[in-house]
């Protein structure tokens, strides 16, 4: 017996000079060495050590990357990451200048799309599959999705279009009953039956589609994958495989509690205990003071409705859903739906808090303007993770939003600068708003501790000065104004320096715009969002529309997709972190 097998395979095509019977000792080994790294370097792990076997099985019975496997989010690639040349560098996962910790076709060319966001694996599997068939070549083409993204109506897309083709594309259902939390809806409680023999064969909706089901087989059981991977190796057109899996599988405590171990942060890789960081003297994050307000406005307005597609834990909708059940909605992988859902509730007069990551929102983008702003109703999109969110990287950072709403006409577009005026803004929402708003707060924790204080209205479309200087005018939006404060602390020329904190992107303060263009030489701009299109240039369009010849510079990220990092580091990167606007600032009191 050769004691560490991993240790011999750098590409797949080391491991297909295994025997079979040596792959069940190679599947312990590569979820010991995930567990290994992740319980130091901290990432997403539940998900890849639940399709260890079923990601060795697929190496070893196709020639990738001659054949072509894409991934479904990818929470679940870290196995397959290992395995395809990249175990001596899977400690910088996720880290600034380490790999992603999505598959990424800049990274390596066994990573064939590149995916951060869900439901996505079907349609770009059948787009390879289809143009192979074109071009004349044998490939075999395979998609992995998990039971909660194949709800998505993208998936369901690819599946109807699939079905009607006769492309060599193999679909397998990674099918553990979560997604990050559990899952929701019909779709799965008919996986459930499936799974328990429940539902008679003649009902299978897949077969129905075209597709050559088979399944459902054990997940964790590599012979019985290999088996049926290679049969399928010969069957002609649409395939689709049912693989039932358990999320976390080889550690205890993430079989036990898969929502916890989802993205565990740090722990003791022996016993699977958190190592817990002593947070009862700290601030609280954004997420929960939105989801904890939320509760404490429905028990007084019976009209509140919580909505959000998939995220109840991650977003803190959590709290209502456990309050006042009957009145907040997890919709699963479904952000279209969740808006135009939120669209028709408010037609009748419910006050809806559509809560989604701001990343996430861009997957619903015609919603918000066709259901939504066209119609002007009030719907109140609450999102979390806007602006840099750190080392999820390029796919989950919500630095668009600034830009994509701010152009669609009967949006409000608000940024909090701190914990109480997120929970003053939640509160004037729901006495009733002439349009619909976008409240966008960053992930992390704010920097007040008692921030559950009596509520105050607040006054739409007002800025406010924080701070009188003489000569140059820093305006900010939202939470990164805080860079700002403390950057001014530590320049000598203090007093040549206002500071104005502009929560609202849309409408502008264009009152006190007026004084502030008249009464500084410079004007200086700050967001965590992108500088084309954002708060920025809506400064330099004012300055335009009313001929000012102040300079304006605008702060923020810039023209290119940010990569992964802590969030310090990539307000580092951006020149936007409290060191880089101290050397900004000075060049002004010169």
């Amino acid at each position: 017996m050769v004691e560490n097998l991993l240790s011999y395979i750098d590409s797949p095509n080391d491991l297909r000079k295994l025997t079979v019977n040596q792959l069940p000792q190679l599947a312990q080994e590569l979820r010991d060495f995930i567990i290994d790294v992740v319980s130091v370097k901290e990432g997403h792990l539940g998900a890849s050590l639940g399709v260890v076997e079923l990601t060795i099985a697929l190496h070893y019975v196709f020639q990738t990357p001659n054949d072509l496997l894409v991934w479904d989010v990818g929470h679940q690639a870290y196995g397959h990451k290992i395995l395809t040349g990249r175990k001596a560098v899977f400690h910088t996962n996720r880290q600034l200048g380490g790999i992603s910790g999505f598959p990424k076709r800049s990274e390596s060319e066994f990573d064939t799309f590149g995916v951060g966001h869900s439901s996505t694996s079907i349609s770009a599997a059948l787009g390879m599959a289809i143009a192979s068939q074109l071009k004349g070549e044998n490939k075999h083409h395979i998609a992995v999705i998990g039971d909660a993204s194949i709800a998505s109506g993208m998936a369901f897309e690819g599946l109807n279009h699939a079905g009607v083709t006769d492309a060599n594309l193999l679909v397998i259902l990674n099918d553990n009953a979560i997604g990050i939390d559990p899952s929701v809806g019909a779709l799965k409680n008919y996986l459930t039956a499936v799974k328990k023999g429940k539902n008679p064969k003649q009902n299978n909706m897949i077969k129905s589609l075209n597709f050559d089901y088979s399944g459902p087989i054990d997940g964790h059981d590599i012979f019985a994958i290999i088996a049926e991977l290679e049969r399928l190796k010969k069957v002609k057109g649409p395939k689709f495989l049912h693989v039932i899996t358990t999320k976390g599988k080889g550690l205890q405590k993430a079989e036990e509690d898969q929502v916890k171990y989802h993205a565990p942060g740090k722990f003791d890789k022996l016993t699977g205990e958190i190592h817990l960081k002593e947070e009862s003297h700290l601030p609280p994050k954004f997420q929960d003071v939105f989801g904890l307000t939320l509760v404490e406005l429905a028990q007084q307005n019976k009209k509140i409705i919580g909505i959000t597609p998939a995220m109840p834990t991650g977003s803190s909708l959590k709290f209502m859903m456990d309050a006042f059940p009957e009145r907040a909605f997890d919709v699963g992988i479904a952000e279209q739906h969740a808006v135009t859902l939120s669209a028709g509730m408010a037609t009748q007069g419910m006050v809806v808090f559509c809560n989604i990551y701001s990343t996430f929102l861009q997957r619903a983008y015609d919603q918000v303007i066709h259901d939504v702003a066209l119609q002007n109703l009030p719907v109140i999109f609450c999102l979390d993770r806007a602006g840099l969110v750190g080392e999820d990287g390029a796919t989950h950072h919500g630095v668009f939003d600034l830009a994509y709403l701010r152009c669609i006409p009967n949006m409000i577009v608000f940024s909090p600068r701190n914990e109480i005026e997120l929970r003053n803004m939640l509160y004037t929402a729901q006495l009733g708003l002439n349009h619909p708003i976008a409240i966008r707060y960053p992930r992390g924790r704010g920097e007040i501790v008692d921030w559950q204080i009596p509520f105050q209205k607040t006054e739409i479309g007002k800025a406010s000065l924080l701070k009188k200087g003489s000569k140059v005018a820093v305006l900010s939006n939202g939470f990164i104004g805080k860079n700002v404060t403390a950057a001014l602390t530590l320049i000598s020329a203090q007093n040549d320096f206002s500071h104005y904190d502009f929560p609202f992107v849309k409408p502008l303060d264009e009152q006190l715009l007026t004084s502030i263009f008249k009464e500084h030489e410079s004007i200086i701009t700050l967001e965590d969002g992108t500088i084309i299109g954002g708060f920025g240039s809506g400064i330099l369009e004012f300055k335009a529309k009313n001929k000012y010849k102040n300079e304006v510079q605008v702060l923020g990220i810039s023209d290119e997709f940010i990569e992964q990092g802590t969030i310090d580091e990539l307000q580092r990167f951006s020149k936007i972190n409290v060191e880089s606007l101290v050397s900004i600032l000075s060049t002004y009191s010169k």
